[in-house]
């Protein structure tokens, strides 16, 4: 493979792929109402369960993904999750009880947790270094339109066609993307450093697992119940378990000294407060279009389509703007938080234009902050962990997802109804992420200790510091 090879045909298939892995993730909120009537007559807690399932698998895999696609191929883990990404549809669309259906949710998340770290860390090796941020920018890009189009989607398919038809669809879909894949996309040359240290993989997943549980469950079963602080408290002395193992082996999963650079954590940080501040949208957009304006679930589907406008059109300045990560990132937070506080002031008489305006504004702010703060996590590792900092910067766009759901919807079970509980709702989170923004802001504002500016972090073995 000649270096820099990053043809249009395989950024548009790399693209493409993550696009619809992450459709999965909003579409299945609007066939709720389907699934409650349906002949497989789920309860409350296995609605749940179908909506989760597939972020807590995707979300708990996504770092050992990224390192397992570094060490054995990226090419073949992009492919490995395509398959497992069809045959998860295939098992929903057969299922004919609701721990089917469950299951193949889980299995999808398993393929997209290979399929989202793969194609951008590809597109990391293929892209020369003056046109990786374009490529970042292209693919951050297309992470938000998979929302938007799985929003549509699901309207469309919850109006006009069964559930089921949502996941037969992704079955042939997936088989195309895989022929393209195979067509248009190179390999990569593989990390041999990378090391995929089982008992890392399976402390720190485990530990995600549990925490994502807590978070995601918390406004059912109670943020004090025992199920929750029990998850919590699992979680945390897992990870605490995968920190004290990655910092004594000699071939850990990745050292987490990289935490150690402040550019790391000011842009995971940033990454998790757009998509906590975005995902609070999406969970009362659906509600409020469909329950207080009154519109069809296609209709709602379509609604939402202003946010495509700035994903769409601010990445091109962001690139350009690519000297400045400071002024780029905290000018994208601000505009989600300011586009939230507008948003939280629609009720039934606002008309639609007027609440389309407040989306367009937190859809500026997503396409300027978001491909600077993909660039922030990625290149805070050796390049040849690119497939792990697409994992942690992803994990933190899925944990932010989560707690923007739960944040959202712990306010709106503190209100009668949904008219009165979405502006407190949508203020509580525009505050969190101003709050979010100035701290992202200063930990761009000083110099960074770490792999990105001050070379390699101390190692307790003489082979290079940060390993996957």
């Amino acid at each position: 493979m000649p270096p820099h090879a990053l043809k249009r045909s395989a950024l548009l298939t790399l693209c493409a792929c993550v696009l619809v892995a992450q459709s999965m993730v909003a579409a299945i909120n609007l066939l709720i109402p389907q699934l409650s009537s349906s002949p497989l007559h789920l309860s409350h807690s296995e609605i749940l369960w179908t909506v989760d399932a597939y972020v807590i698998v995707f979300a708990g895999l996504l770092i050992p993904a990224g390192a397992l696609g570094d060490r054995h191929g990226r090419k073949g883990a992009l492919l490995a999750g395509l398959a497992l990404f069809a045959a998860g549809a295939a098992t929903s669309a057969c299922a004919t009880v609701p721990a089917v259906l469950i299951a193949g949710r889980g299995l999808s998340g398993a393929g997209a947790a290979l399929i989202t770290p793969a194609t951008l860390s590809i597109l990391i090796h293929l892209a020369a270094p003056e046109h990786r941020p374009r490529a970042m920018a292209s693919w951050t890009l297309a992470i938000g339109l998979g929302g938007l189009a799985g929003n549509l989607g699901g309207g469309l398919v919850g109006q006009f066609l069964s559930w089921r038809a949502l996941f037969a669809v992704m079955v042939p879909l997936a088989a195309l993307l895989a022929l393209t894949v195979t067509l248009a996309v190179p390999r990569t040359d593989r990390s041999t450093r990378s090391n995929p240290d089982p008992v890392g993989t399976l402390l720190l997943t485990a530990g995600l697992v549990a925490v994502l549980f807590g978070i995601i469950e918390g406004p059912s079963y109670g943020w004090a119940s025992p199920r929750i602080l029990g998850a919590f408290i699992a979680g945390a002395l897992l990870v605490a378990l995968f920190t004290t193992h990655a910092l004594r082996s000699r071939t850990p999963l990745f050292d987490p000294r990289v935490f150690a650079s402040r550019t790391l954590r000011a842009a995971t940080l940033g990454t998790a407060t757009g998509f906590f501040g975005l995902f609070s949208l999406f969970y009362v957009n659906s509600q409020y279009l469909q329950e207080v304006k009154g519109y069809g679930a296609a209709l709602t589907g379509c609604a939402i389509t202003p946010l495509t406008i700035g994903m769409a059109l601010m990445p091109r300045f962001a690139a350009r703007w690519g000297h400045r990560p400071r002024a780029v990132i905290g000018g994208g937070l601000a505009l989600i938080g300011l586009g939230l506080l507008g948003a939280s002031t629609a009720d039934a008489a606002t008309p639609y234009w007027a609440y389309a305006c407040w989306l367009l504004v937190i859809s500026a702010g997503t396409g300027l902050s978001m491909p600077a703060l993909t660039f922030g996590v990625v290149t805070s590792l050796p390049p040849h962990q690119a497939g792990l900092g697409s994992g942690l910067g992803t994990s933190a766009r899925e944990i932010g997802a989560a707690l923007g759901v739960a944040v959202t919807g712990t306010v709106l079970a503190g209100r009668p109804d949904l008219a009165h509980g979405m502006g407190p709702a949508l203020r509580t989170v525009a505050l969190a992420v101003l709050a979010a923004m100035a701290l992202v802001v200063a930990g761009y504002g000083t110099r960074s200790r770490g792999p990105a500016t001050a070379g390699p972090v101390p190692s307790p073995s003489p082979s290079p510091s940060v390993r996957s």
